[in-house]
Formats: structure tokens, sequence, C-alpha cells
């Protein structure tokens, strides 16, 4: 499909282009679908192999499927994988709602890992379609030292023309699946016979759409048990696709808030 061909393209550009100008660099691993195919990309990217370490922030309260998923495919793909633990909830901010600040504990496990690791880079697989807010975002996105987002003050990007020399002291988020969108996404994963975390696939009449923390997480109702039919469902329906995460249920500021201040 002449699409998919064209994301591919761009997506390797980015990925060539960060790790030309940003470094030292790291990817963010969630485990997910999108940052499966991100992982995927960078392979084709590199001739088959990650140059940079691959992050997956814990706050060990993923399924169990997920981390047997990680344990697996980080040797499968000869992936330099490194582990950073969350904070324990106590320590995030008691003003948030619930689940926003369960969520937020990765923002606080990621700036522990940028601190240590001196990254000037970070890539993330968010696309612009999955949330409004995410929607403002830019290919390369600096934050100030403490990883705070201003996303009155993002820089243009016309006709693929990035900027990547900003202020000593800045800090990059590089997305290089901002143009995606879910459909493209399982498209994708279908024609290159990606692997994914079986949650993802119905059993029962429910499946995962999204895949966060067991607490914060709800499957939806589904019989899509195949990728063809996951493809299916997704041309057919309206509903969000982050509609079984509850932080997402919560104050109408809370997720701007969360990614202003660093949030994924």
């Amino acid at each position: 499909m002449e699409r998919l061909a064209e994301l591919e393209a761009k997506s390797i550009y980015i990925l060539r282009e960060a790790y030309n100008r940003i470094e030292p660099l790291t990817m963010l691993w969630s485990l997910g679908k999108d940052s499966n195919v991100m992982v995927w990309l960078a392979r084709k990217a590199f001739f088959g192999r990650v140059p940079f370490p691959v992050l997956h922030v814990d706050t060990g309260n993923k399924f169990a499927e997920m981390y047997a998923f990680r344990e697996r495919y980080a040797k499968v793909w000869g992936l330099d994988l490194l582990v950073v633990d969350c904070p324990p909830i106590e320590e995030i901010d008691d003003s948030l709602p619930p689940a926003a600040r369960a969520a937020a504990r990765k923002t606080a496990g990621l700036k522990t890992a940028i601190e240590r690791h001196r990254w000037s880079g970070i890539i993330a697989g968010i696309r612009r379609d999955e949330q409004a807010t995410r929607a403002k975002e830019r290919v390369f996105s600096p934050r100030d030292p403490a990883g705070h987002w201003n996303f009155r003050d993002q820089p243009p990007e016309f006709w693929d023309q990035y900027k990547t020399d900003f202020q000593p002291g800045a800090h990059l988020r590089i997305h290089p699946l901002l143009h995606w969108s879910e459909l493209d996404i399982w498209r994708y994963i279908e024609r290159e016979g990606i692997p994914v975390v079986p949650l993802y696939f119905a059993r029962d009449g429910k499946r995962y759409r999204s895949l966060g923390d067991r607490d914060i997480t709800s499957p939806i109702d589904s019989n899509a048990a195949s990728l063809e039919e996951i493809i299916a469902e997704l041309e057919a329906t309206n509903t969000s696709e982050r509609a079984g995460r509850a932080m997402d249920h919560e104050r109408e500021d809370v997720f701007e808030r969360l990614r202003a201040d660093g949030y994924m």
C-alpha cells in the first residue's frame, strides 16, 4: 500500500535525522503497538540493529503478558534495554485525580532517568490522532532542562524541515509516528508481521485497544481476534482509542497538565 510506504519512509528519515544530530539519545518502549512499530522502524532504519538504548519506564503495574513480551523481544530484537522503576504514588502530586496521579509516576521516573543518563533526546511513539493535546506536538519538540513542554511555543515544521539546533540545555522529544493513525499502525503491523502483546486480541468478548497499567486500563467489548478483524473493527468504529484509559475520563485539563510537565 502506497500510504504505508510513505509513512515508513518519513519515519525512517526522522529516526536517522535524530541519530545524526542528537547525542546521547534513547527510545521509549512502552511495549504497546505503537512503540513496537517504532522499534521495528528503527531496526529497518539502521540495518537490523537499534543503535541507541531502549528505555522502559516501569510502574511495576503492567500486565503479566506485557512483561513476558518485554523479556522475549528484548532478546529477539537484540535491544540494549534499560528498565527504570517509577517512584511510589506517595511521592506524586496529590492534587491530581487518581488515574492521572498514577500515570504521573511515569513522568517522574523518566525525569530521573534523564538526569542520570544525561540524554539530550528521547524518541517517543505518540501520534497526533491519539489525543487532542498530542495533536499540538511537533516531530522535534523542545523541552526545558526540567522536561517541561510549552505547547504554546512550538517551532514551525514546514515541508519536513525540522529544527534540531536548539539552545544549550534544551531537551528534545522526537516523535517519528506523529503523522500515523491508529489504523495505519494496525495495517503496518499486518503488512510487516510485527509481534504485539496478545491482550490486543479479543477473548471472551473483550480486548484491549490501548495498553497501560492494570488498574487504570480497561478492555473494550470486541470479538476482533485477528489482525484482519481488528482492522475491520477500527474502520467501522467512532469510539475513541483511549476510551479504556481511566485518566482520559477525569478532569478535562488533566492530560494537557501532564503533557506540559513531561508526560510521554
